[in-house]
């Protein structure tokens, strides 16, 4: 991924958590620096979360484990980013919201999440 694709993922991450705080209460971020800081962290949390453990406990992950390490990495970050702030319910209503997002505005491509040859399987 070149730098301007990451730079652009950031950005509409940001923005996804702004509208998530104006949506949800108990979910608050003060300006827009400070949301594209809390994706930084968020991304890196994650990050770290999946270098760990693997894929499945990732918060990428669609399952119910993935779910709730996402509610803990959103509730976790406030601690690390000054401006943002979030309860436990937040969290949760934040990181399903984001799940839905996610769902229309994909992180990874369908076709680059295969065996690594762009989804084309090879003919024995």
């Amino acid at each position: 991924m070149t730098i301007l694709r990451h730079v652009i993922r950031f950005i509409v991450a940001a923005l996804v958590l702004m509208f998530i705080g104006f949506l949800v209460p108990g979910f608050s971020i003060s300006g827009f620096w400070t949301a594209l800081f809390a994706a930084v962290v968020i991304a890196a949390i994650g990050w770290g979360i999946e270098a760990l453990f693997g894929n499945r406990i990732s918060p990428y992950n669609r399952g119910i484990i993935g779910f709730l390490v996402s509610v803990a990495v959103i509730y976790f970050t406030q601690f690390l980013v000054a401006g943002f702030r979030v309860t436990i319910l937040g969290a949760l209503i934040a990181a399903l919201l984001i799940g839905v997002v996610d769902l229309f505005i994909p992180i990874k491509s369908r076709l680059n999440l295969g065996d690594g040859n762009d989804g084309q399987r090879q003919k024995t």
